[in-house]
């Protein structure tokens, strides 16, 4: 008999850097994913030296479907038909990134760290 309480996560670091002619370039990877009965949830962060960090959330209901983020299922194009435009407030947004940003940084630093 299976249960259908569970939980699941997992997280995945990577770092490349090459040096060519004393200039040293490099990337960074992260991704993380939870589970639980009512869904999915995948972030994905990447930055390339010198270049802005890059984030990604990926939404998937409990039958696997990704969701958008209004919570609705979406087509198999990945198109919401019911779906609309908001206006985000660039402040919040901004708040959310920096937020998200310091955790990745601590992550890197527990890897960077040997922690």
């Amino acid at each position: 008999m299976s249960s259908n309480n569970y939980s699941y996560s997992s997280s995945s670091v990577s770092f490349s850097s090459t040096t060519r002619n004393g200039e040293t370039t490099g990337a960074r990877y992260v991704e993380h994913t939870a589970s639980d009965p009512s869904g999915t949830t995948t972030h994905v962060a990447s930055q390339r030296t010198g270049e802005p960090l890059q984030h990604e959330r990926r939404d998937y209901d409990a039958s696997g479907r990704l969701v958008s983020s209004s919570g609705r299922a979406l087509d198999g194009n990945g198109v919401d038909s019911g779906r609309r435009i908001e206006d985000v407030s660039d402040e919040q947004q901004r708040e959310n990134d920096r937020l998200y940003e310091e955790r990745i940084e601590d992550e890197y630093a527990k890897r960077e760290g040997g922690a």
